[in-house]
Order: structure tokens, then C-alpha cells, then sequence
């Protein structure tokens, strides 16, 4: 720009907006930056007085938004801004920028564990505790004019994302709403519901990155771009020389396989990926660390940890190394040096130290924590995380790997979408460091280029409404405005407006499925009799099989379980599967208490270690006794040897008689329903059929399609006003157990249930109702609540043990309350109360008694210790609820004092470092 004229235009332009968004540009002199296009109109639109929702890439810019919303507040002098956050993490991280920008006496933070400066004009805060607010009315709300929501996409969270609709739906009409969000593809009916419960809100959508991300794949040694330029990544087009040489690998695995399948007449040897160390060291030579490694394992990311140390990689100087001792220091120096020694710290800081390191849920907070600062400072190289990286707090890299594009989501192995893609990769490229950001993904034999190109190449990221009624929400929602009123509030949920819109198509779907089953059923017709019939015989008898297996397996595993409680040291045994099959003799009977009971064995072949009911089939049984000395050292192997040699000497056989024993635990007679069906089975005139099994399979396939068309109809069934309805029964289940009055009013007992926030919030307040919690002292108190709120991440058939006396009673007791609970949700259609799991009964009254941590990880209900970082988590869950118990309405007063002494005893070590952080 060189001429006046231009210069006297552009003055005009600068003056205008001046003119019009004064706001603005006192903020932009306050940041000290130029705002990119997608800031400035968004910062447009709130100084006009609209709500907006921002929709831009991780690590563009959306906050500084929400920081415009607090300098309008502050700038108008006595109204307020809350900015709330998903994670406690988060609020910690914006509180601190915000006092910095503001000062301490401006800005307030508000989570579960922190209360600062609560009445100040802005206030940072997690979602859950504005939503608190708004249900008990507080005062804090007055004079409230912006409501920052930070990652409102967390709406779509299945545990957690309710709070955030209650929040939107609730807020005053006089509060204007800033909505922030990664890149969504349904933006524009996200952008509809919010105009049509909070009025006037613009959209404003960046698909643009600040940092370029350039997509690689790793083959072998070898690195390619995935894509030859950016014409080509919108055309989702493979680089060639790429295509060419996977094929190329393709084939030579192919010969490989096929010759030593002709030579030795095996299979091949399997694809082996990189070790570890070599893609961290390919990276530094390629100038891509920092980085983070996704590996979808908790035990994968710190095996990957050992690997690099185990190839002696070193990723620091001297200098770095100081100053992650430094930072470590500061993280951990409140820990008990036992504790540390059992949190595997020394070996995790060797690590560090070398510039790698783990992240991942089962670590202590206070190592995540440290890890976290240690690589934003550029002093950890390499990070191998689980995908919960990918939702916490700013932590971008240069470069981000993905090792597999298949993950567990808690009950199968499912493909990543293009939406976990686009939100892995996202952290690569710093804004303000790097040029560009790199993503690379391993290729391996069943990794196709073209559908990495797919996933890298799509958008899709729709925002989907985990919205449902709950029980604490019901007695909120009609004690605040009765319960008509709830019903149409509950109507204007994103959850009923996406399920309005997505009726028509389902209905569109059962009619195809309809007239496809009819085209399966003429092909599966039988000129011998009705097959439908016959195949319906077939379905009950594999029906009633699969529920005898499972009943056999549960009673095997009984018999187990109660055989394994009862060996004393010296019973021989015999291990019937499994690498350590054989006979064994006991050397320890199984400690009561450690969940399952897991004896200390020695076996034949001098292996000693604990066996689990797992590993036998059924009943154990004693088959002879030998002698144990009294100080006999299982680590000894002359002392294995000679007790070994005496199993030997029994002359039991080491392997059963399979042939008898498969007779004597054959069925004594098979299941009379299943017996009739098979007879009914093979008299039916279909039976003779020589077509019999060409119509099974077609009528396999109408059976199939059927299922899934009466699911779709139930869906079409459930969606229409399917949230009033469900409220509507949820109001049911709470009038019959008195905490609604039979015309709709809210009693004592509801009011008590109101102020309750936990999944099981009626277990809870049926639990304070009916004394189960009474009489105990605060170890067991803080053991006994522990089962409302813990969930096993592993699914199993056998329940944990627990501590014997009052704790065993409050377990029993609480069980069967949710059996109540639970029969009467069935009577009315619901499924809301989660099964009470005791698997944390034991890590927790250890705990509270003071025991040390490493006795204490031990307790845990499976084989192996319980990682620390879910004890902390759970045990922080303990503390809150114990807090809520002291405060309950319904709770006697012996058992608030208890609970005030119960969050004393728990509130130590690890968890009271925690709470400091």
C-alpha cells in the first residue's frame, strides 16, 4: 500500500470499526496481537449483542473469544463473566491466565476442589458447577451477563455431556452465550437448536489451520508424504511412489509366507512394525520431536517407555536434564519416599530424564502433571499417550504418530473414525514454533494408504447429544418449575431436536428392510411345510444352549472360587490347563481379602508363583498331602527342588484321565426344554428336506434383518417425545419411593436427593433413607460408599471380595437396595442405576486405616496391582461423596461426623498432594 489514496481509505476502514466496535479494539491494544478473520467476527458479533458458536481446528485460537466475552463484562463495570471448562485441569490453566491478564482481585476459580475469590466479576469454573448454581438458585448468578462454554463439544460425552445442554437450557434469557468448539460437521443444527433456546446466536466456522499439517506413513525404514500436494489430499489421492512400494511389500510378504509354507511347511514369520526406539530415532534425525506417540494400551505406552530406555536412546543435554529434575522435584516433593518407590518413580524418571515418557490415565496425577509441563517446555522428546491426551489440556507437538488405526472403546476393537483422526492429529504444528505440523501413521500389511487418505482426508465430526432425564435432574427440574414445565424444557433438548430430525429417516429404513425380508422369506419357503416355523425350533435350542453354557461357566468358576478358599499348605493339587498345568502343592493359602483367592503353589516342574480360579476349570480337589517345612523360601531354588521331588513322589499322574474325566463332568442328562425342542425338531416335515439348509440360511438372514427392524422400530417408537416420556417414568420410580408427592411436589426426602450429583444418585439417598451407612467407622464408611460410585475396567463374572463384619453388611445391604431400585426401573422401562461394584471395597479401607500405598494397590480386585493413577480417581470420587454424605439432609448426624472424619483419613499422602496441585 503505497498511494495517499489508499492510505486515506484504509484510515477510513480502521476509523469505522473504531467507531462501531469500540470494545474491540481497546481488547486487540490489551492483547497485543492481530486477531485472524474467524476471532475478529466472532469478537464482531458479541460486541452486536448476539450469542455465538465458534467452530474452528485444536490450537486456532477459539479462547481468545472467550476472552473478549470476560473484557465486555469487566469493561461495563458491574456485570460478570463465568467461563466454564470441562476438566478441573483446564480451569486451573485459564484461572491462572486470566489473573495474570486481570488480576487476583478480578478473577475467581470454582471446581470440585478449589473455591477462590468465588463473587469476583469473572469466574472460572467446571460446567458441572454452574449447573449446580442454576438448579439451587444461587446468588452468584445476579448481574450475570456472559457465559463462556470452553469444548461445548464435550455435550457429546455419554457420562458427562447432559450437564452441558442443562446449563444452555437454563441459563436466563438475559445471558449471552459463547459457545466454543472444535471443527464439527453438523454445526449448522447445532447453530439451529441454540437460536431456538437462546435466541439470537451466529455461527462462525474456521476450517483453517494455523499450522499446515503435512500427512507421512512410515513403511519399514522408509518415510513417505502421503500425499503428493494439496490437490491431491482434496481428491483423497495416494502419493504413488507410496502406493508403489506398500504393494511392492505387499508382495514380498506374500512370497515369504508362500515359501516357508513350502519349506517347512508352516506359516510365515508376522509382520514385525519398528521397535519404538528405531520411529523415536527416525524422527529425530528427521526433525520432528517433539512428539506424541499414540499407542491405544495403558501397558503399551510404558512398554514403549522401556524399549527406548532398553536401546539406551537419550534425547537430552545436561541442561534439560537439571531442569526436568527440577520440575520433578516440585511435582512429587509432598510424597512419602515409600510411596515413591512403589509408583515405579525411579525407573519413571530415568525416563524423563532421557526425554520419554508415558501418558495415560493409570498414572499418578502428580507424574502425569510433570510430563505434561515437562514437554510444553520442549525438555520430553517423545510422549507415548492414549488417546485421553487428545481431550486434556493444550500439550501440541510437532509431530503426532499414530501406531494403529484401531483402538478399544471398552467392548470391541473398532476402527478409528475421521473425526478421532482429525482430533489425534490436530495436536501437531505450535503455533508460534513450528511451520508445520507433521502426522504419521505406521504402515503395517492390513493398513491401506487409501484409507488413511480417507480418514486424513474427511471431515466428519458430527456432534451427537448424550442427553437423558436422571433422577437428581428430575427433582430439580420440578422443584424448580414444576413438572409440566420440565416436560417442555426437556422438549427443547439438542437430544429431542436431533431425534425429531432423525425419525424420517428411520422410518425410511425399517420400509426397505421390510420388503427385503420379503423377498429372504419366499427364497427360504419349503414345498415340505412352514419353514419359518421349523427355523424358530432352531432358534430356541441355540437359544436355551448359550444360557446353559453361561450357567455352567458361572458354576464352575463357584466351585472354583469356593475349592481354592478352602486349601491349607501342603494340599497337592493338580493344575489341569495352562502353561503351569500339572501337579502343584500349596505354600500359602489365599490371604482373605485380596479379592479372588489366588494360593502360593509349587509345581512339578519347581515354578512358584499364585494361581487363580481362572486357571482350573472347576472344583479343585485335594488328591494327597505332603509335608512343607516350617520356614520353607519359595525363592530357593534347592528348596523348589526338594519339595518338588516330593509332589513327584506321590505318584499321582500329572495329567487327568481325560477320557474319565470328560465322563464324569459330562451333563447327567441333557436339559428336558431342549431335549422336547429337538424332538419337536426332527419330526417337523421340514426336516427331511435335501434343500433343508439353503432355506436356513436364507431364513438366517430374514431372522437377522428382522432383529434389526424391530430395533429400528422401537428406535422410531422411542424418539417420538421420547425424553418427556422417559422423564415421565423416571417421576414415576420417584414417587413410588416417596421422594415425589402423588401430585407432583417435591418432598423432603427429593429435596435431599436434589443435592446429591452422582450417577447413582438414588442409591445414594436410598442408602442415607435407610441407615445402611449407620453405625460404621470412617475406614468403613469410606469403604462402603466406595461401591456406588467404582467401575471395574475389566468385565468379570466373580464379585470381589470384601472385608468381613459391618463393611460385609453395608455391601449386602446397599446390593440389595439397588435390587429393589433396579425391579422397579424394570416396571416402568427404565435402566438407570448402575449395578454397585465392591471391586474398590478393599484398596479403599486400607486406605482410610492408614496402611501404605503399595499394601493398598495390591487389594485390587484382578491379578494384577491397581495402576496408581485410578486409585487417586477413585478415591478423589470417595472424598467428594463423603462430602456431599456430611452435608445430606437425610443422613443422621452420626454418620455426618463420620464422614467428616472419613474425608480426614482418606485425605493423605498422594490424595492430599493432589488436592494441593
Amino acid at each position: 500500500m503505497t498511494s495517499p489514496a489508499e492510505k486515506y481509505s484504509a484510515s477510513k476502514r480502521r476509523a469505522a470499526r473504531v467507531a462501531t466496535y469500540p470494545a474491540l479494539e481497546d481488547f486487540m491494544l490489551d492483547v497485543g496481537f492481530d486477531l485472524d478473520d474467524f476471532q475478529r467476527e466472532a469478537c464482531e458479533v458479541l460486541e452486536r449483542g448476539s450469542g455465538v458458536l465458534v467452530c474452528a481446528p485444536t490450537g486456532a485460537g477459539k479462547t481468545v473469544v472467550g476472552e473478549f466475552a470476560v473484557h465486555l463484562a469487566l469493561r461495563d463495570g458491574e456485570r460478570k463473566c463465568f467461563y466454564t471448562t470441562p476438566i478441573k485441569a483446564l480451569s486451573n490453566q485459564k484461572y491462572h491466565d486470566l489473573v495474570s491478564r486481570y488480576g487476583a482481585d478480578k478473577v475467581g476459580l470454582l471446581t470440585g476442589d478449589n473455591a477462590i475469590n468465588g463473587d469476583a466479576p469473572v469466574v472460572v469454573m467446571t460446567t458441572e458447577v454452574l449447573r449446580n448454581m442454576l438448579y439451587s438458585g444461587s446468588d452468584q448468578l445476579r448481574n450475570l451477563a456472559y457465559v463462556v462454554m470452553d469444548e461445548v463439544h464435550y455435550l457429546a460425552d455419554r457420562f458427562r455431556g447432559a450437564v452441558w445442554e442443562e446449563v444452555i437450557i437454563h441459563l436466563p434469557a438475559s445471558v449471552t452465550l459463547v459457545s466454543l468448539s472444535a471443527t464439527v460437521s453438523n454445526y449448522e443444527e447445532f447453530a439451529d437448536w441454540l437460536v431456538t433456546v437462546r435466541g439470537q446466536t451466529e455461527v462462525v466456522v474456521s476450517e483453517h489451520r494455523p499450522v499446515p499439517l503435512w500427512q507421512h506413513m512410515l513403511v519399514g525404514r522408509r518415510m513417505f508424504d502421503l500425499f503428493h500436494d494439496a490437490d491431491a489430499a482434496k481428491k483423497h489421492d495416494v502419493h504413488p511412489e507410496l502406493l508403489r512400494y506398500t504393494r511392492e511389500m505387499d508382495r514380498r510378504m506374500e512370497f515369504t509366507d508362500r515359501a516357508a509354507s513350502g519349506w517347512r511347511g508352516g506359516r510365515g514369520k508376522r509382520w514385525q512394525p519398528p521397535p519404538r526406539a528405531e520411529v523415536v530415532d527416525r524422527l529425530e534425525r528427521a526433525g520432528l520431536l517433539p512428539a506424541i506417540l499414540f499407542i491405544f494400551s495403558r501397558a503399551g505406552c510404558d512398554a514403549a517407555v522401556q524399549q527406548c530406555l532398553n536401546a539406551g536412546l537419550r534425547l537430552t543435554d545436561p541442561d534439560e536434564r537439571a531442569e526436568i529434575r527440577r520440575i520433578v522435584s516440585a511435582k512429587v516433593a509432598h510424597l512419602p519416599a515409600d510411596d515413591l518407590s512403589v509408583l515405579g518413580y525411579w525407573e519413571w524418571l530415568d525416563g524423563l530424564e532421557r526425554g520419554v515418557a508415558a501418558h495415560h490415565a493409570g498414572m499418578l496425577p502428580a507424574f502425569k502433571e510433570a510430563v505434561e509441563e515437562c514437554f510444553v517446555n520442549g525438555l520430553v522428546k517423545a510422549v507415548f499417550a492414549t488417546e485421553t491426551l487428545a481431550l486434556g489440556i493444550n500439550m501440541p507437538a510437532r509431530c503426532v504418530v499414530l501406531e494403529r488405526l484401531v483402538k478399544f472403546n471398552g467392548e470391541a476393537h473398532v476402527d478409528l473414525t475421521p473425526g478421532e483422526y482429525t482430533q489425534l492429529t490436530g495436536r501437531a504444528g505450535r503455533r508460534g514454533i513450528d511451520v508445520e505440523g507433521h502426522a504419521v501413521v505406521l504402515w503395517s500389511p492390513d493398513v491401506d494408504p487409501r484409507h488413511v487418505a480417507g480418514l486424513a482426508s474427511t471431515r466428519t465430526y458430527p456432534l451427537r447429544s448424550s442427553f437423558r432425564p436422571s433422577y437428581n435432574m428430575a427433582v430439580n427440574l420440578v422443584g424448580t418449575v414444576g413438572a409440566e414445565k420440565s416436560r417442555e424444557l426437556l422438549e427443547s433438548s439438542f437430544a429431542q431436536f436431533q431425534a425429531d430430525r432423525s425419525v424420517v429417516g428411520l422410518a425410511r429404513q425399517v420400509q426397505r428392510n421390510v420388503e427385503t425380508m420379503q423377498t429372504y422369506g419366499a427364497d427360504a419357503a419349503c414345498h415340505h411345510g412352514d419353514f419359518e416355523e421349523y427355523f424358530g425350533l432352531r432358534v430356541a435350542i441355540a437359544d436355551r444352549e448359550k444360557t446353559l453354557s453361561r450357567q455352567g461357566v458361572q458354576q464352575r468358576r463357584s466351585a472354583a472360587v469356593s475349592s481354592l478358599e478352602k486349601l491349607r499348605i501342603g494340599d497337592v493339587i493338580r493344575v489341569p490347563q495352562g502353561r503351569r498345568a500339572g501337579l502343584a502343592v500349596v505354600l500359602e493359602p489365599s490371604a482373605a481379602g485380596f479379592g479372588e483367592p489366588r494360593p502360593l503353589v509349587l509345581t512339578q516342574d519347581r515354578w512358584a508363583g499364585r494361581v487363580s480360579p481362572g486357571d482350573f476349570g472347576g472344583e479343585v480337589e485335594v488328591l494327597a498331602r505332603v509335608r512343607v517345612p516350617r520356614n520353607f523360601n519359595h525363592r530357593s531354588p534347592g528348596a523348589r527342588r526338594d519339595l518338588a521331588a516330593q509332589v513327584s513322589a506321590t505318584g499321582l499322574d500329572r495329567h487327568p484321565d481325560r477320557r474319565r474325566n470328560g465322563r464324569s463332568r459330562a451333563n447327567p442328562g441333557e436339559d428336558a426344554e431342549v431335549a422336547l425342542l429337538k424332538v419337536r425338531l426332527r419330526q417337523h416335515p421340514c426336516h427331511a428336506c435335501p434343500e433343508r439348509e439353503d432355506h436356513a440360511r436364507w431364513a438366517e438372514r430374514r431372522h437377522r434383518l428382522q432383529r434389526d427392524t424391530d430395533t429400528l422400530r422401537a428406535k422410531v417408537a422411542g424418539r417420538t417425545g421420547s425424553l418427556a416420556r422417559t422423564f415421565d417414568q423416571v417421576c414415576a420410580v420417584l414417587t413410588t419411593r416417596g421422594y415425589l408427592s402423588a401430585d407432583g411436589e417435591v418432598t423432603d426426602a427429593g429435596r435431599m436427593l436434589g443435592r446429591i450429583w452422582s450417577e447413582a444418585d438414588l442409591l445414594v439417598a436410598e442408602c442415607l433413607r435407610q441407615g445402611v451407612w449407620d453405625g460404621l467407622a470412617p475406614d468403613e464408611l469410606a469403604a462402603a460408599v466406595s461401591m456406588v460410585l467404582y467401575e471395574s475396567r475389566r468385565e468379570g463374572d466373580d464379585r470381589a471380595s470384601v472385608p468381613k463384619g459391618p463393611i460385609s453388611a453395608a455391601v449386602d445391604a446397599c446390593a440389595k437396595l439397588w435390587g429393589e431400585i433396579a425391579a422397579d426401573e424394570s416396571e416402568y422401562g427404565l435402566s438407570l442405576t448402575r449395578e454397585p461394584d465392591p471391586g474398590f471395597v478393599w484398596p479403599m479401607f486400607r486406605w482410610a486405616r492408614g496402611e501404605p500405598l503399595a499394601r493398598v494397590l495390591a487389594s485390587g480386585h484382578h491379578d494384577a496391582d491397581m495402576p496408581a493413577g485410578d486409585f487417586v480417581r477413585w478415591a478423589r470420587q470417595v472424598l467428594d461423596l463423603l462430602g456431599q454424605i456430611k452435608e445430606a439432609s437425610a443422613a443422621s448426624p452420626s454418620v455426618k461426623e463420620t464422614a467428616r472424619k472419613a474425608i480426614t483419613a482418606v485425605n493423605r499422602g498422594v490424595l492430599a498432594l493432589q488436592s494441593a496441585l
